[in-house]
């Protein structure tokens, strides 16, 4: 077995992982070991495992990435499998999850203000501990998420099998790929958000070769005096299905809800919580906000 004997259970708003830390590059998990672990009847289960390693123990990794890492001062690598055993680019909640967890294990400086640069395999993220935040939660990490690129507003039509109705995407690559229907601005015919069946993957046109990570958006309140906006969010994750969270997904949606309001911080709600996002339309920047919870310790037998 290519998994350590002790794993460890953590989530951020929802979004659940099984972690573990590997500082001498013996453990690199199989897909079939990654979908027996986040199997929720039969594991232990999760939206995905994350495994913290050395850059140089990660066996996809090109030499460029690697030089990303070095040079941006990142000693450790966020490995994260969707839950089906896939690779993923970069997983927003993800990165909270596992700090947290390196902060437990010592691998991370601990206490507010401290800074911890995680590579991914969308580069670089720093995070800085924030401790308890009203309104977030305990446990609260920044991550500075890095650039996104928008495609055109609305040029996607999003559906979902056995739901009447469709409505228009965006598309925002956080590091990987997302569409975000908003459900509130006259584009859209589906059923509010907290209505949708999210059971079945939703359709997405034209088809995205990457696949993609779909986001179904409701605006609660815009005060462009303040710059604020409130959202609701719900996500079905390639590789995944519908998780009470996602991270990179709250960021491509307030990059989208930015582009059609102006407004650049959001608060949005999850079924997991509430995070909070800002934009930085100037140079297309994007920051998250959010809690991360350890849940337990493991022994596999």
């Amino acid at each position: 077995m290519s998994i350590p004997q002790q794993v460890t259970k953590v989530h951020a708003t929802g979004n659940d992982f099984v972690v573990y830390a590997d500082p001498d590059g013996r453990f690199e998990p199989t897909a079939d070991e990654v979908r027996r672990l986040t199997d929720r009847h039969f594991g232990i289960g999760g939206d995905g495992v994350i495994r913290l390693a050395h850059p140089h123990d990660v066996s996809d990794l090109s030499s460029a990435q690697m030089d990303k890492c070095r040079t941006g001062g990142a000693e450790w690598f966020m490995d994260y499998r969707n839950a089906d055993g896939s690779l993923a680019q970069m997983c927003g909640n993800g990165t909270r999850a596992i700090t947290l967890f390196a902060q437990s294990r010592g691998y991370a400086d601990s206490g507010e203000g401290a800074e911890f640069r995680l590579g991914t395999r969308a580069g670089v993220k720093t995070l800085v501990a924030l401790g308890d935040v009203d309104g977030l939660g305990r446990g609260v990490f920044r991550v500075e998420m890095g650039q996104f690129k928008r495609g055109e507003l609305d040029a996607y039509e999003v559906s979902i099998p056995a739901t009447i109705g469709s409505a228009r995407g965006t598309f925002v690559d956080m590091g990987n790929p997302h569409v975000v229907a908003v459900l509130s601005d006259g584009t859209s015919n589906l059923p509010d958000v907290d209505a949708l069946d999210l059971n079945t993957k939703p359709v997405v046109a034209p088809v995205l070769q990457s696949d993609q990570n779909v986001e179904f958006v409701r605006v609660d309140k815009v005060d462009a005096s303040t710059g604020q906006g409130k959202a609701t969010m719900r996500v079905h994750e390639r590789g995944c299905g519908e998780t009470l969270s996602c991270g990179t997904g709250l960021c491509a949606t307030a990059v989208t809800l930015c582009a059609k309001t102006g407004v650049e911080c959001w608060t949005i709600s999850v079924r997991g919580g509430v995070l909070r996002v800002e934009v930085n339309e100037a140079v297309s920047t994007v920051r998250l906000t959010g809690s991360a919870t350890l849940v337990g310790d493991i022994t596999l037998l």
